[in-house]
């Protein structure tokens, strides 16, 4: 049998008699509970300006029945009265693939937000609003870039949902979706700002906020609100194994999406500023191998005839570190600041060349194609094993090239090999420097090594597009 000492029964009377002691831990210290907001006036007012959008696209493929023999047609009536015709099809319109997502009111006059994969092919879109009224709706534009599209539909005195400022949000702010989910229309759910500035490869321009209010299919379009009941998103996807809600849902953040609107509202198309360059990663074996002293800016891997960069005197082999006074920490900041720049306008742009920051101007052009997407970052690498030969007069006219070295055996045990090199591969410059000779590449390593470079750059054109990789000098 257990007892307890004298200093257990005292220990034990104090708690008795302690308040504290009888609450929990997190009730201690502050009335969480009455902190925490109640979502329900923000919801009374927010939730009749958040509609359902409705397309049909017609199937690419109508049912046809082939031309019956004459007295056929009788004989099915009589005895096939189902029309099934012994399993051949009846004429029939085509039918309708049916699709359902959210969107919410911008202005009284009938401006709708939603994204642009909801009415992507669309043949017809519907839009119902929380009373239940039905409106068809007139397509202004879409972005397939940024998900985006916004609609028109001949209603007056709507309520409206206002832009708020998602670059004023912070992780861990409250965040209330509404939307449409699996067709359940006006369903509230609420998180918080869980990241900022994700990049989820979806495009070029991806800045997304993440969030863990429950988001599911049917949510796309839909706004999400901050505490005053303003748009600081617009909900566009989730990440789910299941296709259901695991916690991770994306928005647009307000701030790209009401420039994207006005854009698309101004003449239903969306215009960007393009430069004209091919761009990847600075790793820090990049880095390091151009004497930066961090891993950051956008490595230019080639440049357009007669673009922009051209024009300003870019090259390959330049990091651009800065543009229009932007800092360019990762490629992803160049593509959104570039897009967002002014048509024609110059603007200063910053490099690293050669062991010096230069300063160049730069005008951007309208994109007339997405801008290129940037190439695989280079692989890291332990020695160099190549032989190589200049490459002819011949050879620099089929490939397109001034000049360079044509590998024409890789040590499959050395660290070129490795890096993804092989024979046939044309190497161009090596740490900015070009290439004519054997001798040059020698020299560029020896070079490299002299000065403590535990990396060489080297510019590449491998199966008809150029690129950097470095090779590591440090042996194995």
């Amino acid at each position: 049998m257990l007892t307890k000492t004298p200093r257990a029964l005292a220990l034990a009377a104090a708690l008795a008699l302690s308040p504290a002691a009888a609450a929990p831990l997190w009730a201690q210290s502050a009335p969480i509970a009455e902190t925490l907001p109640s979502f329900s006036s923000l919801v009374k007012a927010a939730r009749p300006a958040v509609v359902t959008v409705m397309t049909a696209r017609p199937d690419a493929q109508v049912a046809r029945t082939p031309r019956m023999p004459d007295g056929m047609d009788e004989f099915f009536r009589r005895f096939a009265p189902d029309n099934r015709r012994f399993g051949v099809p009846e004429t029939r319109p085509a039918p309708r693939q049916q699709g359902v997502g959210s969107g919410f009111i911008l202005s009284d006059d009938g401006i709708i937000v939603t994204n642009n994969h909801v009415v992507e092919g669309a043949a017809e879109i519907t839009v119902r609003l929380e009373d239940g009224r039905e409106f068809e709706a007139e397509l202004i534009g879409r972005d397939d870039k940024v998900d985006l599209a916004v609609l028109r539909i001949e209603a007056s005195d709507l309520p409206t949902l206002a832009w708020g400022t998602s670059d004023a949000v912070e992780v861990g702010d409250w965040a209330v979706a509404i939307g449409n989910p699996f067709g359940l229309g006006g369903t509230v759910t609420a998180g918080i700002v869980s990241a900022r500035g994700r990049a989820l490869r979806s495009g070029p321009y991806d800045d997304y906020l993440q969030v863990d209010a429950a988001i599911n299919r049917g949510n796309s379009g839909g706004p999400l609100l901050d505490l005053a009941g303003d748009v600081i998103g617009v909900n566009t996807m989730i990440f789910s194994p299941s296709g259901g809600n695991v916690g991770l849902g994306f928005a647009i953040p307000s701030e790209q999406a009401a420039a994207i609107v006005a854009d698309l509202l101004d003449d239903g198309t969306v215009e960007r500023g393009w430069i004209g360059v091919r761009i990847q990663p600075v790793s820090a074996e990049i880095a390091e191998s151009l004497g930066l002293n961090e891993a950051s800016g956008a490595l230019v891997a080639e440049v357009t005839d007669q673009s922009p960069a051209a024009a300003a005197g870019l090259r390959a082999g330049d990091v651009i570190l800065s543009f229009a006074g932007s800092e360019i920490a990762e490629i992803r900041d160049l593509t959104r600041t570039v897009a967002d720049s002014a048509i024609g306008e110059g603007v200063d742009l910053e490099i690293w060349r050669s062991g010096e920051i230069e300063t160049l101007r730069i005008a951007p052009g309208l994109m007339e194609a997405a801008m290129t997407a940037p190439v695989e970052p280079a692989l890291e690498t332990t020695a160099l094993g190549l032989g190589v030969r200049p490459v002819t007069s011949e050879e620099r006219s089929s490939l397109g090239v001034a000049g360079g070295l044509l590998i024409e055996r890789v040590d499959p045990d050395g660290a070129a090999a490795a890096a993804g090199l092989g024979s046939g591969d044309v190497l161009l410059s090596a740490n900015q420097a070009p290439l004519q000779t054997p001798g040059d590449l020698a020299g560029m390593v020896a070079t490299a090594d002299r000065l403590g470079r535990d990396a060489i750059l080297l510019q590449v054109l491998q199966r008809g597009q150029m690129r950097f990789l470095t090779v590591d000098l440090t042996p194995s």
